[in-house]
């Protein structure tokens, strides 16, 4: 009886673990995600919809005075792609427009830092 219950205990705690890494939040016309990297650094994502196009923003707060490598997707394909230097606050910040396609749009967000392999990966639809 009592491997059964730690078994579903145990199941109970990882799908509460993976819910709090991944965070959205709603507010009017704007959708933002947030969560953790492979490593120490955290991700946000926020996207909205404004007079046919889509104001995209993407966020990792990780170490001071690192470079990253991100993208921006937008229904599977590369919208943008770029290199960012943190500061000394240790984050990056990226906003690109997109074209609203017609119907929901996924809108996806990955930054890896190349010197530790730590990888951020985010998506929303909206």
């Amino acid at each position: 009886m009592g491997a059964p219950r730690f078994l579903l205990a145990a199941a109970v705690a990882s799908v509460v673990v993976t819910a709090a890494s991944i965070t959205s939040a709603h507010a009017g016309d704007q959708l933002t995600k947030r969560g953790e990297c492979s490593g120490h650094a955290e991700w946000r994502l926020e996207a909205r919809k404004n007079n046919g196009r889509i104001e995209v923003r993407g966020r990792v707060d990780g170490g001071d005075y690192q470079t990253w490598r991100w993208r921006i997707l937008h229904d599977g394909g590369v919208s943008a792609r770029g290199t960012r230097h943190t500061g000394s606050g240790g984050q990056f910040e990226v906003r690109r427009l997109l074209v609203d396609a017609p119907g929901r749009d996924q809108i996806g967000w990955r930054a890896r830092h190349p010197a530790s392999g730590q990888t951020c990966r985010g998506g929303l639809k909206i």
